[in-house]
C-alpha cells in the first residue's frame, strides 16, 4: 500500500456563521466540525496528517493537540495556496495525499478510503470526490469522457444547458499523487476575479499535461455537507444524530423518539436500554444493558451500569450503579458515586458523595462532600451542612443508619453504625454507633396565648 498522507484544511474564518467562535470549532452533536474530520481522517489510516490553520490558529491546535501538524496559512489566499503551505513537509515524499475541508464534518473514513482505493485503480494523478445532487445549482459539475474519466469540472456559472442538467457535482474533497500535486501547485495562477489561488486549478493542469483524473462518486451525498452558516450547521447536526442513534438502534438499543434524541459519538449503550425523548447524553458516558433513561434527562461524561432508571433527571461526570433509581428531577452532581440499589428520589441534589448498596434519599435532601455507607436511609429534607465559609468538610454516615425527616448534618460530623437521628435535629458532634441522637428544642405550649393576641387586635 502507499503511503498516505492527508492534510485538513481549517484556516478559513467563517463569517458567514456570524460568530467570535471559528467556524471549524463549531460543535456538531457536541464536538467540534474539525474533530470529526480529524477522527475519521485517522481511522482510514493516514502516515501524516497536516492541519492548515490560520485564523484562531491557537485554539485549533489546542483543540487537536498531537494528533496533528499544524502549518500556518497567515494570509487567506485560496485553497491551493492553503494546501501549498504544506509544502515544507510533504513535498518530497513518494504517495497519496488526500485534501479534505474542516468544514466536512460528515464524512466517513469509510468514504476516503474508498476513494483512495479508486485513486489507485485508476491509476490516476487526481481523483476528485463526487456525489449526486438533485438540485446541483451553485456546485461544480463533473463531465466525464466515455471511459468514465474525467474531462473537466465545469462551475454552474459558465455551464451550457446540457452541462447543468448533470448533476455528478465536485465536493471539494481530492485525493492526487503527491509530488504531482506539489509540482501542479507551483504553476496555480491566481488570475481571478477574487485573485485567489482555487485547487481546482491543479485538476486542469494536470489533465493538460495529459494525465489521468478520475473521480469517485459517494454514496451519501449528505457526507460531503460543507458548513458554510448556521443553518448548514443545523442541517450536518440533524444528520449526525441521525447516523450515531440509527448505529445504536442497530446495536440493540431502542428509541421511543430518536429525532428528539441527543447522543454524543463517543457515547456506548448496552443492549435493551430504552431512551426516551428529551435525553441528551454527552461526552464519554457508558449506559449500561436493560436501563431505561428520561425522558428529559441528561448524561455527560458518567458511567451507569445495567438495569438503572433515570428519568427527568441530570447526572455529571459521576459513577452510578447498577439496579438503582434515580428521579424524577434528582441532579447527581460531579465526583459522586451511587452503588447498586440505592434510590435518589425526586428533587435530590448529590455533589461529591458516594452512596453504599441500597441506601436511599427518596426526596427534597441534599447530600454533599458525604460518604454514606449502605442501607442508610436519609428522610425527607435532610441535608449536609459542609461548608464554613472557608473549606468543605465531610459528612461520613456508616451502615445502617436512620436519618429522620429535616434533619441538618454539620460537617466535619460522624454519624456511627445502626445509629438514629431523630426527625428535625441539627448535628454538630459525632453520634456513636447504635445510638440515638436527637438535637432540637424542647417544645413548650403556650395555652391560650392565640386569644391574647386577637384581643390586641
Amino acid at each position: 500500500m502507499s503511503n498516505r498522507y492527508a492534510v485538513i484544511l481549517a484556516a478559513g474564518q467563517g463569517t458567514r456563521m456570524k460568530s467570535k467562535l471559528y467556524k471549524v470549532l463549531h460543535p456538531v452533536c457536541g464536538k467540534p466540525m474539525v474533530e470529526h474530520v480529524l477522527e475519521q481522517v485517522k481511522l482510514a489510516e493516514m502516515n501524516e496528517i497536516v492541519t492548515v490553520v490560520g485564523h484562531g490558529a491557537e485554539l485549533v491546535q489546542a483543540q487537536l493537540g498531537d494528533r496533528s501538524e499544524f502549518v500556518l496559512q497567515a494570509e487567506q489566499l485560496g485553497t491551493a495556496h492553503a494546501v501549498m503551505q504544506a509544502k515544507d513537509r510533504l513535498q518530497n515524499k513518494d504517495g497519496i495525499t488526500l485534501v479534505v475541508c474542516g468544514d466536512t464534518p460528515l464524512i466517513t473514513a469509510e468514504t476516503m478510503s474508498s476513494l483512495i482505493q479508486h485513486h489507485e485503480e485508476q491509476q490516476a494523478k487526481a481523483t476528485i470526490l463526487t456525489a449526486h445532487q438533485e438540485k446541483p445549482d451553485g456546485y461544480g459539475r463533473i463531465i466525464r469522457d466515455e471511459n468514465g474519466l474525467v474531462k473537466r469540472i465545469v462551475e454552474h456559472k459558465d455551464a451550457n444547458d446540457t452541462e447543468r442538467s448533470v448533476k455528478e457535482v465536485n465536493t471539494g474533497t481530492y485525493c492526487f499523487d503527491n509530488r504531482a500535486l506539489f509540482e501542479a501547485l507551483e504553476k496555480v495562477s491566481n488570475d481571478n476575479v477574487q485573485g485567489e489561488y482555487y485547487l481546482p486549478d491543479v485538476i486542469e493542469i494536470l489533465q493538460t499535461e495529459g494525465e489521468t483524473i478520475g473521480a469517485f462518486q459517494t454514496a451519501l451525498a449528505s457526507e460531503t455537507l460543507g458548513v458554510n452558516d448556521r443553518v448548514a450547521l443545523s442541517q450536518a447536526e440533524e444528520l449526525m444524530r441521525a447516523r450515531i442513534n440509527e448505529k445504536h438502534m442497530r446495536n440493540g438499543v431502542s428509541f421511543i423518539d430518536s429525532a428528539n434524541t441527543y447522543i454524543s459519538n463517543e457515547a456506548v449503550i448496552g443492549r435493551d436500554t430504552v431512551i426516551y425523548p428529551g435525553t441528551v447524553i454527552t461526552g464519554k458516558t457508558t449506559i449500561g444493558e436493560d436501563c431505561v433513561v428520561g425522558p428529559n434527562s441528561e448524561f455527560k461524561d458518567s458511567t451507569i451500569g445495567d438495569r438503572t432508571n433515570i428519568k427527568q433527571s441530570v447526572v455529571h461526570d459521576s459513577a452510578v450503579g447498577s439496579d438503582v433509581n434515580i428521579g424524577p428531577f434528582a441532579h447527581i452532581r460531579p465526583q459522586s458515586s451511587i452503588g447498586d440499589e440505592v434510590k435518589i428520589g425526586n428533587f435530590v441534589e448529590i455533589k461529591k458523595a458516594t452512596f453504599g448498596k441500597a441506601s436511599k434519599a427518596s426526596h427534597l435532601s441534599y447530600i454533599g462532600d458525604a460518604e454514606v455507607g449502605a442501607n442508610v436511609n436519609i428522610g425527607c429534607g435532610s441535608i449536609t451542612v459542609n461548608y464554613d465559609g472557608k473549606k468543605k468538610h465531610l459528612t461520613t454516615i456508616e451502615d445502617n443508619v436512620f436519618i429522620g425527616c429535616n434533619s441538618n448534618l454539620v460537617a466535619p460530623v460522624k454519624i456511627g453504625k445502626d445509629a438514629y437521628v431523630a426527625a428535625g435535629s441539627t448535628i454538630t458532634k459525632d453520634v456513636p454507633g447504635e445510638a440515638l441522637s436527637i438535637a432540637r428544642a424542647r417544645q413548650e405550649n403556650k395555652e391560650g396565648y392565640a386569644g391574647k393576641i386577637h384581643s390586641k387586635n
